[in-house]
């Protein structure tokens, strides 16, 4: 058991949200405070220059800076200044650079040997700062001009720019209710995001979802069925390893788009559909496969869809050497029936003595079949389909129907997609029902006709009766699966079976019928791809 600690994905995003918060606070604040600085600066800038000013405009500052020790006098006035207008200090110069006013009364009647007031005694005015011992100062300089604008002076007003920690000192209230405000809702919208993540998430946590994805993964790999999924925008989610086996697929096909992949899947198709397709019979890369394709829903909406298969292609191949083996099987016993009566028929006339008779008898029957053998084997270049065609009417005649040839039938080779076995299928399935539906026929003459013709774009099977015809309530349930009106003795496939290989090879079923006068259908492929067709 796995006993390591795991943090509750709501605490994590919570956690995670109140960090990325209080960073962008700090990140904040810190531009904030630069630009407070920034204002203050100015702000005291603007002050001290005011200051300095009107200290410099004063008739009585302007009187006694030309006094010996008018700095007795002048010194007071210009602390009382200084309370008033709450700078941290003035300084007043003589054009000998006299100090008249100081802070420190020592320095009152000496000699400033700055050199910062320079520019300020050739008629400046300007601002500077600078550092000293009771912090960074920012300093205005203003010459004093008489009446004749000569000038007899300098004034120079400080004032310290506040600390960082006395900023903060003065906006305490104001930091204290944005962060409270900020962190407040910042951690109700995180609490909140994650409730709801979390309740997507059907209430699992991370490490949970990650587990159960490798377990998913693991199950699906290891199912006997192949298996796909794809999204909404036709994008891979789910490949397991039997499907890669089974379509003879390799690599990481996970997050790419379905019709770059495989081509023929009609997975896609199933997106547009609000009911899922079961046990249908489709060829996908050459293999017959039995797929169950189901629309994945939330909420009513479909967001994907699944496609649960199984590999067919042994069995059906297996199931068609089966049905051959029967076909002959029955081919043989309707062929010795047949050769029975023959004999029967040679040895009745060799015994009334009617010699001529048998032996032109003998002679007909067999040109018959041997003319019938090598129109079938000279138009039909495939032996399966011509031992097929040779049973059914050797059958048709023992029920008493004649299944006749189209004289100018000619199959050279087979469609695109299609192989004898296709063809086996539809045209042995479309003669036992013409059969079947002939079978308690009362017309006097029962009769099958069946065209086989092929050219360089197209090849069409046409297979035509004399039958009852089709009902017309029925003509659109005669292709789906398990649907017979031949009762306990049909199976109800077989027709479903040739639609579906119509279908994979893209070809075209029709069909036209009448009471009681019969039944017609049309089949037509495409001897190569349609994808090339278009081209052409």
């Amino acid at each position: 058991m796995d006993k390591s600690f795991h943090m509750p994905i709501q605490v994590k995003i919570t956690l995670l949200s109140f960090l990325i918060v209080a960073f962008s606070i700090l990140i904040g604040g810190i531009f904030i405070f630069g630009n407070i600085v920034s204002v203050r600066e100015d702000e005291i800038g603007k002050r001290s220059m005011i200051t300095a000013h009107t200290i410099a405009e004063l008739p009585d500052v302007q009187k006694l800076v030309r006094e010996p020790e008018g700095w007795l006098q002048l010194n007071p006035m210009i602390e009382n200044l200084r309370k008033i207008h709450q700078a941290d200090y003035i300084v007043v110069l003589n054009s000998q650079h006299i100090r008249y006013s100081h802070p420190l009364f020592s320095q009152l009647g000496t000699t400033s040997n700055s050199t910062d007031e320079s520019a300020a005694f050739a008629e400046h005015e300007y601002l500077s700062k600078a550092a000293g011992d009771l912090g960074i100062a920012i300093r205005a300089f203003v010459p004093i001009l008489d009446r004749d604008n000569e000038q007899i002076g300098v004034v120079l007003v400080g004032n310290i720019l506040p600390t960082i920690p006395e900023l903060i000192n003065d906006l305490k209230g104001e930091i204290a209710m944005i962060l409270f405000l900020t962190l407040l809702f910042g951690v109700c919208g995180s609490w909140l995001l994650a409730r709801r993540i979390k309740k997507e998430t059907f209430q699992l946590e991370p490490h949970e979802i990650s587990r159960m994805l490798v377990e998913r993964t693991a199950a699906f790999n290891a199912m006997h069925e192949g298996v796909i999924a794809i999204d909404n925008n036709q994008i891979i989610t789910i490949f397991n390893e039997k499907a890669k086996q089974m379509l003879h697929i390799s690599g990481d096909v996970i997050g790419r788009n379905i019709n770059d992949i495989i081509h023929d899947t009609r997975l896609p198709e199933v997106l547009d559909r609000t009911s899922p397709i079961f046990n249908q019979e489709i060829s996908v890369q050459n293999r017959n496969i039995v797929s169950n394709r189901v629309p994945i829903k939330i909420a009513g909406k479909t967001i994907g869809a699944v496609a649960i298969f199984q590999d067919r292609t042994d069995v059906t191949k297996l199931a068609e050497e089966l049905t051959s083996v029967k076909a002959f099987v029955e081919a043989l016993r309707v062929q010795n029936h047949e050769h029975m009566n023959k004999l029967h028929t040679i040895a009745g006339l060799i015994q009334l003595g009617n010699l001529d008779d048998a032996l032109h008898y003998i002679f007909q029957i067999t040109e018959e079949q041997e003319e019938l053998t090598r129109f079938l084997t000279k138009h039909i270049h495939d032996d399966n389909l011509v031992g097929l065609i040779l049973s059914k009417i050797s059958l048709g005649r023992e029920l008493g129907i004649e299944l006749t040839m189209d004289k100018h039938t000619k199959l050279d080779r087979f469609p695109a997609d299609m192989d004898h076995h296709d063809f086996v299928l539809i045209i042995g399935n479309l003669i036992e029902n013409s059969f079947a539906a002939l079978k308690y026929c009362a017309e006097e003459t029962k009769q099958v006709y069946l065209s086989l013709y092929q050219d360089e774009r197209h090849c069409q099977i046409v297979l035509e009766d004399n039958g009852p015809g089709i009902a017309e309530d029925i003509h659109r349930d005669i292709f789906d699966y398990g649907f017979t009106t031949k009762g306990a003795e049909g199976s109800g496939i077989g027709l479903y079976l040739i639609d579906q290989i119509v279908k994979k090879a893209k070809g075209e079923l029709k069909f036209t019928t009448r009471p009681n006068e019969g039944t017609s259908f049309f089949l037509s492929f495409p001897m190569h791809d349609t994808e090339e067709n278009q081209d052409d």
